[in-house]
């Protein structure tokens, strides 16, 4: 069986009627966290891209995986179209995860940029992935935030190649505001914004510096005190820590006055979420939110 193949048979199973009806102890909680650790429950597990490992990633279907697994946190990527809307998909171009190349054969690279949003709606984003997925869409931002709302979920969103983007800090702001996200209680205990560009954490941090921001990455210890003055989190590959740098992390004070925190990605094996649970991780970011959330309690 292919891990395609295999996959899909697995999003079947947990996106079924029966998946739904979950026993109590995988329910959501409905505790408030603003994506720390629990020592005595484990670290936040944030499903990444939606539970992509389960259904096609960045999607509602995605999402809703998720929330059928008893996950509140997700995680998705932000672009920006031609006509300034936003869409959530992970790659700047469209055609890994899209049928884009047969509904628009003429339009390489196929970027993101160069599309319209009445275009983008167009297309398949779920066949890649499973039959079952055909005719999922590309989920506009406020469609992705409306869906989490229903389901009670929170959001770790990230701001994908915002030099591709200028301006997509307000952007995003504007969207989630009007969506209701930018209230009290949003921002408190269901928003994170992150991104692998500085410049752009640092924006979002003065344009709204009650947000919770994160940069993607590992920055070098010596460097982390420049970052505590505009992010809340680091956030890096798991490949990259280990329990001293977690530690170094945790050491100093965000923007806020607490702790920074690390939720560290993209970790889907049970092995490496022990390990990185051991190192003392506020936060894993998985395609697997079920495995490592075993593997860590």
């Amino acid at each position: 069986m292919s891990v395609r193949t295999a996959t899909a048979s697995a999003a079947a199973a947990v996106l079924g009627a029966g998946a739904l009806l979950l026993p109590a102890a995988a329910q959501p909680q409905e505790t408030a966290t603003t994506l720390t650790s629990d020592r005595r429950t484990g670290p936040v597990v944030v499903a990444h891209r939606g539970a992509s490992g389960y259904a096609p990633e960045n999607t509602l279907a995605a999402a809703d995986a998720a929330k059928a697994l008893g996950i509140e946190w997700v995680e998705n990527d932000v672009h920006r179209t031609r006509d300034g809307v936003l869409v959530v998909l992970h790659d700047t171009d469209l055609k890994r995860t899209t049928n884009v190349e047969e509904v628009f054969p003429g339009r390489a690279p196929w970027a993101v940029k160069d599309f319209t949003a009445a275009e983008i709606a167009k297309l398949d984003a779920g066949s890649w992935f499973g039959e079952q997925f055909a005719g999922a869409g590309v989920p506009t931002l406020t469609q992705f935030v409306d869906r989490l709302e229903r389901n009670r979920q929170k959001l770790l969103l990230e701001i994908k190649s915002p030099a591709v983007y200028p301006g997509i800090e307000r952007d995003i702001l504007r969207v989630l505001r009007q969506e209701g996200w930018l209230d009290r209680s949003h921002v408190r205990d269901r928003l994170v914004i992150q991104s692998f560009g500085a410049d752009s954490v640092k924006k979002v941090h003065a344009l709204r510096p009650d947000i919770t921001t994160g940069f993607l990455g590992t920055p070098a210890v010596a460097d982390l005190p420049g970052y505590a003055a505009f992010t809340d989190q680091i956030n890096p590959s798991y490949t990259t820590i280990d329990a001293d740098y977690v530690a170094a992390v945790q050491r100093l004070k965000g923007p806020h006055g607490k702790r920074l925190r690390v939720n560290t990605w993209t970790v889907n094996d049970a092995a490496n979420a022990a390990k990185v649970h051991a190192y003392g991780v506020d936060g894993i970011i998985t395609n697997f939110p079920d495995v490592v959330r075993d593997a860590t309690r």
